[in-house]
């Protein structure tokens, strides 16, 4: 085991913010230790006044972000101070981030390094929980109402859940990472209501909650509301409808984001009472967008990015893919060799045309080799390459104007094509 470094925090007052991330990655000896004990006290210690601020904790095996930038776009619409905490970043660390829609400077994440390492003596703190802290830090600093958390791993004991909230709200259960949760749906959400407190509202988006989930919710005396049954959503060619608990909308435009998401986040915004009209709630819907989800590149061939890693996400993406209408559909995907890849590739084997399979040139990259093997059986042509970067530069050039590109697998994967900037001369975005 390596030596955790003690804290003088008075050497690292100049410290750059890539100075301060690598100091992260060494700061504790493994790169995830559930537990709220050693964070909690690191908290206590910081002092952050968040009795009249409106906490949301998000958990949920996918659609944490989407969730939480609907939910951001309507308090902005309302003229309320928001901001979010996400993770992981694609391309910028100050992505996890945001205040009133925005990243911070370096600068400001420094300072908020610093005071967390100021408070943490000799505590050891992984990368998330330091993150997690730090990002309390500038939400008060800056004098937020009202925080958007999204959980990094779990919900019971994330860094995160050392915050009460005001409204919990689990967006989806579905296996993943199961070293850490459980093996099975029903433990995973066992994990996830950790996040409930008694008597505060909590959101279920998860249309069909395992029956941990609900007993949970009364162990937990929460005041749920379930997709599918309080709240419900239907899209048509005349756009997204939606039932609350107490309030609806209709011929909404059709989201950026997942449907199931987008509703959640409507319940959401119903019990924060923002009461935006028809042409408000358009709006947030239009400005809604998420990097890495459903990003659209360009167009003529249209290139999208996606980064479901699992096969709740997946489907939800094979599900839209379908209803895009594309004449081929041409995927570029590279994955974590700990990810259950056969079953995460199974929903897409319907939708895809050709398959350019690529090594993840990480310690936890799956060889190009095994997706192949793991696709061989949709009797597409399939092709392998030794990275995302050669894949994804051949898929497009046999792209044709009608065909859909699909980037997908892993944030890894999608960060990859973000960084090479080998977009054609083509109609982009």
């Amino acid at each position: 085991m390596s030596q955790i470094p003690t804290s003088h925090a008075s050497d690292k007052e100049d410290w750059s913010l890539d100075q301060w991330l690598t100091y992260l990655e060494q700061v504790h000896p493994s790169s995830i230790e559930l537990g709220l004990e050693r964070v909690a006290e690191v908290f206590r210690n910081l002092q952050l006044d968040l009795e009249k601020r409106i906490v949301i904790t998000v958990a949920g095996t996918n659609g944490k972000g989407t969730t939480c930038a609907l939910i951001e776009q309507a308090l902005l619409i309302a003229n309320c101070s928001v901001a979010v905490f996400s993770s992981p970043h694609l391309l910028d660390y100050r992505e996890r981030v945001r205040i009133s829609g925005l990243m911070l400077t370096e600068e400001e994440h420094c300072q908020a390094f610093l005071k967390v390492e100021q408070a943490r003596g000799d505590t050891p703190l992984t990368y998330f929980e330091f993150g997690t802290l730090a990002a309390l830090q500038l939400m008060v600093d800056f004098d937020v109402k009202y925080l958007l958390l999204e959980v990094g791993l779990g919900g019971r004991l994330d860094s995160v859940n050392v915050v009460a909230p005001s409204i919990a709200v689990i967006t989806s259960i579905d296996l993943d990472h199961q070293d850490w949760l459980g093996d099975t749906k029903e433990l995973i959400a066992l994990e996830k209501a950790g996040i409930f407190r008694a008597n505060i509202p909590a959101v279920i988006g998860e249309p069909q909650p395992p029956t941990t989930l609900i007993n949970a919710s009364l162990d937990y005396q929460v005041k749920p509301v379930w997709q599918g049954s309080d709240f419900h959503f239907q899209i048509d060619d005349k756009g997204f409808h939606w039932q609350g608990v107490k309030s609806c909308y209709e011929f909404l435009p059709i989201p950026n984001i997942p449907a199931q998401n987008a509703s959640t986040a409507l319940q959401v915004i119903e019990i924060l009472e923002l009461q935006l009209d028809y042409k408000k709630m358009s709006q947030a819907f239009k400005q809604t967008s998420l990097p890495g989800r459903r990003q659209v590149l360009q167009n003529k061939p249209t290139v999208m990015l996606d980064v479901a890693h699992n096969p709740h996400a997946t489907n939800l993406l094979a599900f839209d893919i379908k209803n895009m209408k594309y004449k081929r559909v041409i995927a570029v995907v590279a994955m974590l060799a700990d990810k259950d890849i056969i079953a995460t590739l199974a929903p897409m084997l319907s939708v895809v045309s050709i398959w350019y399979c690529a090594s993840l040139d990480i310690p936890r990259g799956a060889k190009s080799s095994t997706l192949v093997s793991a696709v061989l059986s949709s009797q597409q042509k399939v092709l392998e390459y030794d990275s995302v970067e050669i894949a994804y530069k051949y898929a497009l050039e046999k792209a044709k104007q009608d065909d859909l590109v699909i980037v997908f697998g892993s944030f890894y994967t999608v960060t990859d094509v973000l960084k090479i900037g080998l977009l054609t001369p083509q109609e982009k975005v």
